[in-house]
């Protein structure tokens, strides 16, 4: 039987939806800000692979404790390889960069936009289809988040100096998210949806880790050892609360939910990445910044309910082509 209308809104609104909703979207909004600590007088480099190197067995537990299998076949291990590339070495190695030139808060609001690559290589790769409500909404996201660079651009001064500025970060930043859009679209391919995620995850993790600290000896030397306990409490904050328990919270929200309901997350993240920006790193609001968080919440908005609708809409078709003459669903 499928679920009635008022059916899903009570699983929408249950606490086992809403606690890692929230909590999930807590976190995540707080780790750009703990990632300023991590790169202040230590290389970039060095504290993304202590942060793996921290959170790789600790998933490696979780996946046991789920008993998940663990096992992989060689196109499953070739898989996890190109996500940990492109997810736990390129993404968070150009975005703990990025942070060196831009606040962390506009940082984490350009990662809202992640569900536009994410849409365009889908389509390319995937073949899945792109609903015109999306475009426009994603349209007006980008046009909120140009707004917040645009002063971001204005505010820093060495704004047209190639090396170091605003302008860097922008483009590093970007970087990143490509890379992220990567893993996320790669990992949907019919190898990556017969792997238990979490499985998945901590082989991807276990091989960005190892890249990691093959760069980071490359490009910054031997690997410097901090005394300060903020530094290695932020290290542990971002390895187990950061990563290690909320990537189990957020796919399980997503069998719950579903994706497009479970991505409206990411305006929490964005909005209490920017309340630690203003409160922390000084972040100074103005008619320009807060016309653009607003486009940018708006936006995502439309483009999540673009989405959702359309998943909606597979849905009963999906049901439709099943119904028994009685007109009850599976």
């Amino acid at each position: 039987m499928s679920a009635s209308p008022n059916t899903t809104q009570a699983n929408i609104l249950s606490l086992r939806v809403i606690v890692p909703f929230v909590l999930t979207g807590t976190i995540w909004g707080s780790t750009w800000f703990v990632i300023t600590g991590q790169i202040d007088g230590v290389p970039a480099a060095w504290s993304v692979f202590y942060r793996f190197a921290l959170a790789t067995p600790a998933l490696f537990l979780v996946a046991m404790f789920m008993k998940r299998r663990l096992r992989l076949a060689r196109p499953e291990h070739l898989l996890a390889l190109g996500v940990g590339l492109a997810q736990f070495s390129g993404n968070f190695l150009f975005v703990y960069h990025s942070e060196l030139y831009v606040t962390s808060g506009i940082v984490a609001m350009m990662f809202g936009l992640l569900m536009v690559p994410n849409a365009l290589f889908a389509r390319i790769f995937l073949g899945e289809k792109v609903q015109s409500g999306f475009i426009w909404g994603s349209a007006v996201a980008i046009v909120g988040v140009s707004f917040l660079l645009w002063h971001e651009w204005q505010a820093n001064p060495l704004a047209g100096v190639i090396g170091g500025n605003v302008g860097l970060g922008i483009v590093l930043a970007l970087i990143g998210i490509l890379a992220a859009s990567v893993a996320n679209v790669i990992q949907a391919n019919p190898t990556g949806r017969g792997v238990p995620m979490v499985s998945l995850l901590a082989w991807a993790m276990l091989y960005g880790t190892l890249f990691d600290l093959a760069f980071a000896w490359f490009a910054a030397g031997p690997p410097p050892l901090p005394s300060g306990t903020a530094y290695w409490g932020g290290i542990v904050y971002l390895a187990l609360i950061g990563s290690v328990v909320t990537f189990p919270l957020h796919y399980n929200l997503v069998r719950e939910i579903g994706a497009g309901r479970a991505a409206y997350n990411s305006i929490i993240t964005i909005s209490v990445a920017m309340l630690l920006s203003t409160l922390f790193e000084g972040y100074r609001w103005t008619w320009l910044t807060a016309s653009g968080m607003m486009l940018a919440v708006v936006g995502m908005v439309l483009a999540l309910r673009a989405r959702r609708q359309k998943g909606v809409q597979v849905q009963q078709s999906a049901r439709l082509r099943h119904d028994e003459p009685s007109g009850e669903g599976e």
